[in-house]
């Protein structure tokens, strides 16, 4: 448990600089590297297209399982302490708060520059839908939601699989999280191929998407917003979205801030006709941006402290 904790910490304190040799980034070259090799393999029919899908996820959830566990059992058995600093470090990879409120906070910065267009790059660089016709209502909206929808996948996810099951548990939530993000798409391309991949992501953030909306509902009264609402909005919309995950966060974050998330959205040059998110109490305003991201520091906090506490309390009558 402490290397998770010490890694969240770390996380918070330094950040994640990413790079080729960065675990998330080796396990989407991996995808990249297997997707097209596997679809060669397998016929165009929606059949081919399930079963490809099904063997590339196998393929990078057994290798991103094998290698954390193979290089932890080495480490550890040349020397404890070993062991301990390399499953510090992976925790610490594993979580992306600090990475998350960093590039989400460029948007912020460059609006108060009045350089929508840098906003419009910025924002482009941290969600899938088609960003260069957005607003500046829709830039900020954007930006909302993926640090709302993130909390669960960057953050509170990552945090509850490495307190069951240490980095090997971790990477293997990553692992279907990042599948999930390259090819879990309904469109054309992905529709089947995908669907496997788009499946299991939904699977491993039911508990923890729900776990997170109730802390965020919490957390919101911590941050002196509208928690009442929060709860109020949480409870109507949490399942306005495709995904039965994603709004749950997103729905406690638009009643806290009093605005409207989600609608229709533009991905790879469809609209995509989508439900709103909260009431329209006011308009949405840039320095939302800095709110979403203090509720979701929030709510990793009371995370770490509760779930932490649980598992230390689960541990000591364990043992006893």
């Amino acid at each position: 448990m402490l290397p998770v904790i010490l890694g969240f910490f770390l996380d918070l304190l330094i950040g994640d600089p990413f790079g080729s040799w960065h675990p998330i980034c080796a396990i989407g070259n991996l995808i990249s590297f297997l997707r097209k090799r596997i679809r060669k393999l397998f016929p165009k029919s929606q059949t081919g297209e399930l079963v490809g899908g099904a063997v590339l996820a196998f393929c990078v959830i057994v290798l991103s399982i094998i290698m954390p566990f193979v290089l932890l059992f080495i480490s550890y058995r040349l020397h404890f302490y070993l062991g301990f600093a390399l499953e510090t470090v992976m925790c610490y990879q594993i979580f992306a708060a600090r990475s998350l409120h960093d590039e989400s906070m460029k948007v912020y910065q460059a609006f108060q520059t009045g350089d929508i267009e840098k906003a419009r790059y910025a924002v482009s660089m941290i969600v899938g839908r088609d960003t260069s016709s957005l607003t500046q209502d829709g830039i900020i909206k954007a930006t909302i939601e993926t640090v709302a929808e993130n909390t669960t996948d960057g953050v509170i996810a990552p945090l509850i699989y490495m307190l069951i099951g240490g980095p090997t548990l971790g990477f293997l939530y990553k692992a279907v999280n990042t599948l999930d993000s390259m090819v879990g798409y309904k469109n054309e391309e992905y529709l089947y191929f995908g669907r496997i991949s788009a499946k299991l992501d939904d699977i491993l953030n039911f508990i923890p998407a729900r776990i997170s909306g109730i802390f965020m509902v919490i957390a919101s009264f911590m941050c002196g917003l509208d928690g009442k609402n929060a709860w109020k909005i949480f409870k109507r919309d949490r399942y306005n979205h495709a995904s039965p995950n994603s709004a749950q966060t997103e729905a406690v974050c638009a009643g806290a801030l009093n605005v409207v998330l989600a609608g229709n959205a533009y991905y790879f040059g469809k609209l995509f006709e989508k439900k709103t998110i909260g009431d329209n109490i006011r308009e949405i305003e840039p320095i939302d941006i800095k709110r979403a991201n203090m509720l979701m520091y929030a709510t990793a906090f009371l995370s770490l402290i509760l779930l932490s506490s649980f598992k230390a309390f689960i541990l000591v009558i364990t043992y006893l």
